[in-house]
């Protein structure tokens, strides 16, 4: 299967506050080595589908998938109508259940509705998905009985099993690490569901603090997490770092010539 490399615009969110630094920001992309991007939902409200899709045609370069909020998903018509003047098929909300509080019975109900609105994508080019970050690995607490606290009863295993078919999963490498769980395992689980995959490395200072960095840099084990995103479906490898030590720009060269090292392209 085709495969491809692109980079998460949230990367460079400071520089993508206006049309003009967004173009700015996609022509060093593609100096840099870059053919693809994610965009944002933070910062790309300021531009339209059509003006970025001309930069992207004028630089070589395309749109692969984009993360939207749930907010902006909700009409399908208008979803399918931004993603088809871009020319992309995958979109990505980026979680759910910020508050920590949430019970498992208010996650089945959050999975079934969006189960429902990925469905009325469904017989459209375009696709949605949801985006891990840590939360989804806490087990949900039991306060009477502690004892009874499961690995197997998180956030993300209710997703696992209870998202519909019409939905996909883009895995977060580093946010499934900062959680405690194995990225590559978590690929295998959900294999055929994953066209997309965020890489971003996770490493830790000498106070114990995790911390970003660039991919090959840090901790996480890429030959068996890279093994298992080409054995899960992988199309897209989606190149991100929230922030860091290194200028952004400077963080996502590293990471692409990391990768295509390994054999990616």
């Amino acid at each position: 299967m085709p495969t491809q490399i692109a980079a998460q615009m949230y990367t460079l969110r400071d520089h993508c506050e206006t049309p003009s630094g967004i173009a700015e920001s996609c022509r060093k992309l593609k100096d840099i080595g870059y053919t693809a991007i994610q965009a944002s939902a933070s910062g790309f409200s300021t531009i339209s589908a059509q003006e970025l899709k001309k930069i992207l045609d004028d630089l070589g370069m395309q749109c692969i998938a984009t993360h939207r909020s749930l907010e902006q998903l909700e009409d399908p018509a208008q979803g399918i109508a931004y993603h088809e003047a871009l020319g992309c098929k995958y979109t990505a909300i980026g979680g759910w259940g910020w508050k920590g509080d949430e019970t498992q019975a208010q996650w089945e109900e959050f999975i079934d509705q969006f189960s429902a609105l990925a469905a009325k994508y469904e017989g459209s080019s375009v696709k949605i998905g949801y985006h891990n970050h840590s939360h989804e690995f806490a087990p949900f607490g039991l306060v009477d009985h502690p004892e009874l606290i499961s690995p197997e009863a998180t956030p993300m295993t209710v997703l696992e099993k209870k998202l519909g078919p019409a939905a996909f999963f883009e895995i977060d490498t580093y946010w499934v690490a900062h959680g405690g769980a194995d990225p590559a395992a978590w690929l295998r689980r959900l294999s055929g569901r994953v066209p997309s995959i965020h890489v971003k490395d996770i490493t830790i200072n000498a106070k114990r603090e995790h911390k970003m960095c660039e991919v090959g840099a840090g901790n996480l084990n890429w030959p068996e997490i890279l093994k298992a995103a080409k054995e899960a479906g992988v199309e897209y490898y989606i190149v991100e770092r929230d922030a860091g030590d290194l200028d952004p720009f400077e963080s996502l060269a590293i990471s692409l010539r990391n990768l295509k090292a390994w054999g990616l392209s």
